[in-house]
């Protein structure tokens, strides 16, 4: 925006369509869906206002507010760090660039540790390795409000953040310790699940990812290492010694990973070893039980 086009008198139609058409020629994707939830957002409306209200000229102050989000989404800076908050299994969790903005994919996650622990589902013990947001915990403490979940991270920084969510969103059976991966120090010396979205881009192609992902999420939450495998590989390993007889570990993973990570876990001695796919279709789980 302008310092002549800040003299025009700016409607809730027009602002959206200059965003999206700023947006579009920077190469940002989404431009118009982009542009609508920064608009509803900084207004405090819905999106549908946003048609419903389109001819209602905007006031200087929302205007300043508007031209700094503007000018923030032009650098790539995401839009959930930008509203503070990003909707999860129909949960809005609390994101900064403290953790990694969750992703619908990460929902198959917390599917599938439902799905393989549904019939101890009333005394389950569990533990979230690099637990970020504490997206996956806090959503499992919800679904089921009888377990109990440890949940851990080696950033003290995204703790803060995860313990925000957890009292935000009443998840009262979820508990908290910083530490590198099993490190951590977990209540109970045996479980009955574990999950984990650990690191898994490979360090060569980090400076590939868009620049919304590369310049301001948290590298330490996407670099997997020289194959993107470096924390699969020891959790895997490290499970084991961690899980009660039958217990199910179940890992996020990038794409093209699924068939290295089942091998791992098969070569491990995990049993009934299944890859799930995403909403994309993509490969994106692996879990296995373990026999003690």
């Amino acid at each position: 925006m302008t310092a002549t086009a800040t003299d025009k008198t700016w409607t809730i139609e027009s602002l959206v369509k200059w965003a999206t058409d700023d947006f579009r020629t920077r190469g940002i994707e989404n431009p118009r869906l982009d542009a609508e939830v920064i608009v509803a957002w900084a207004l405090g409306i819905d999106r549908v206002r946003i048609i419903i209200d389109g001819k209602r000229p905007l006031m200087g102050e929302e205007l300043a507010r508007l031209r700094d989000l503007v000018k923030r989404r032009r650098a790539r800076e995401p839009v959930a760090y930008l509203r503070g908050e990003r909707e999860f299994y129909g949960r809005r969790f609390v994101v900064d660039k403290r953790v990694l903005v969750p992703r619908p994919d990460t929902e198959t996650l917390v599917e599938v540790a439902m799905a393989r622990t549904a019939h101890r589902s009333m005394s389950l013990r569990a533990l979230d390795l690099c637990t970020g947001s504490g997206c996956v915990a806090i959503t499992i403490a919800r679904q089921r409000p009888t377990v109990q979940i440890h949940a851990t991270d080696v950033s003290p920084d995204a703790l803060a953040v995860a313990r925000e969510n957890a009292q935000r969103l009443g998840a009262y059976n979820v508990s908290f310790s910083a530490g590198d991966l099993f490190a951590a120090k977990v209540p109970w010396p045996k479980l009955e699940l574990i999950t984990a979205n650990p690191p898994y881009i490979a360090s060569a192609d980090f400076e590939t990812l868009m620049p919304d992902v590369r310049d301001f999420e948290p590298r330490l939450a996407l670099d997997g290492g020289p194959d993107g495998l470096a924390l699969v590989q020891r959790i895997v390993a490290e499970a084991p010694a961690h899980l009660a007889a039958g217990g199910v570990l179940a890992l996020e993973i990038g794409a093209g990973q699924a068939a290295a990570t089942a091998a791992l876990l098969a070569a491990r001695g995990f049993r009934d070893v299944t890859t799930t796919r995403d909403y994309g279709k993509v490969e994106r789980v692996v879990s296995g039980a373990w026999e003690d």
